[in-house]
């Protein structure tokens, strides 16, 4: 099986070939990045109609490879990516946040949603039921850390963050790039942690029918 990986953040690449490797290590992936579009959406304030139009164009040229399936890591973008799973229908084309998000409405009613990125505390929150209450938790300044260079002290501050959330029933973090710090978040507050690659992956494995 063939996946296609598309990232805005080069920080994604690590924690999801880490996942794959764990998890599906048969699957052979492709990587593209482009990662002007985070930067471009920041600099916009909203999703355009343009962002759409590059986004479908990484859809098509990734179908045009070969893929059996698209996962999308950027965790902004979900509205753009919707395109794509329309375009592409019924090739499994995943929003980064999508399995993760069934993951934590099953196991808790009270969830922490941990980003280390603004708009994601803007885009995703719909993304989940009204059923569950959401408490969103800004790491300030780790991203930043992080593209210093500085993956130490992103870690160390998505920690420090994380213990805000100690009254929720599990957290759920946000960005592929803060996955190696999971276990330290467990440890941290004593709550379950949901990573977004993991819970991807198996979400793929599962729609592509591979045991």
């Amino acid at each position: 099986m063939r996946i296609t990986l598309i990232h805005a953040l080069k920080h994604s690449i690590v924690p999801i070939e880490a996942s794959f490797a764990r998890l599906w290590p048969q699957a052979r992936l492709m990587n593209l990045l482009d990662d002007s579009l985070s930067a471009d959406l920041a600099r916009d304030g909203k999703l355009t109609e343009r962002m759409t139009e590059r986004f479908l164009t990484m859809g098509r040229y990734a179908a045009s490879t070969g893929a059996d399936g698209i996962l999308f890591t950027c965790s902004a973008f979900g509205p753009c990516i919707e395109a794509v799973a329309r375009e592409h229908a019924p090739m499994p084309v995943l929003k980064p946040n999508e399995a993760m998000i069934e993951q934590a409405v099953a196991q808790g009613k009270r969830i922490g949603l941990l980003s280390t990125f603004p708009p994601t505390l803007v885009s995703m929150p719909p993304e989940f039921p009204s059923s569950v209450q959401l408490v969103p938790k800004l790491a300030e300044g780790a991203l930043a850390a992080l593209d210093r260079g500085d993956r130490a002290g992103h870690d160390r501050l998505v920690v420090e963050a994380s213990k805000d959330l100690r009254d929720c029933d599990l957290i759920a973090l946000a960005q592929y790039s803060m996955a190696p710090a999971a276990e330290r978040v467990a440890e941290a507050t004593g709550r379950p942690v949901l990573t977004t690659p993991d819970s991807a992956v198996a979400k793929l494995k599962a729609m592509l029918g591979v045991g």
